[in-house]
């Protein structure tokens, strides 16, 4: 599956166990820009280095799988947890600063020059 929306929000590292981490990835999804839906995404082991790149704000393609899961309590109910774990993030565009600019010059009113020290011949 995938999806296309903006990166609002990009977790650090979690060290679950020895053998096993992950990070969050949380995107901005607007099918209808007037109700946005924030989506929480994992990336798992080695796929935790795919978001480094990222910043709040970039357009991103999101590839998951969509994984579901019993969990049962000590009193016998059965509760169901979904997660989307992640295997591949495309930049659309990122979220840049504005370039630095020089300050642009100020106007120059030109009609109030003087003819002779104009030396073009028209």
């Amino acid at each position: 599956m995938e999806i296309k929306g903006k990166v609002h929000e990009v977790g650090e590292i979690q060290q679950i166990s020895e053998t096993f981490k992950k990070r969050d990835l949380v995107v901005e999804y607007a099918e209808n820009p007037q109700y946005p839906e924030y989506l929480k995404f994992e990336a798992l082991q080695d796929k935790t280095g795919l978001l480094d790149s990222f910043k709040v704000g970039d357009e991103v393609e999101v590839f998951f799988n969509l994984r579901g899961r019993p969990w049962t309590d000590k009193a016998g109910k059965t509760a169901y947890f979904n997660s989307m774990v992640i295997w591949r993030v495309n930049a659309l565009s990122t979220a840049a600063a504005a370039p630095n600019t020089p300050p642009m010059a100020q106007p120059v009113d030109v009609s109030t020059t003087s003819r002779e020290e104009d030396d073009l011949p028209f």
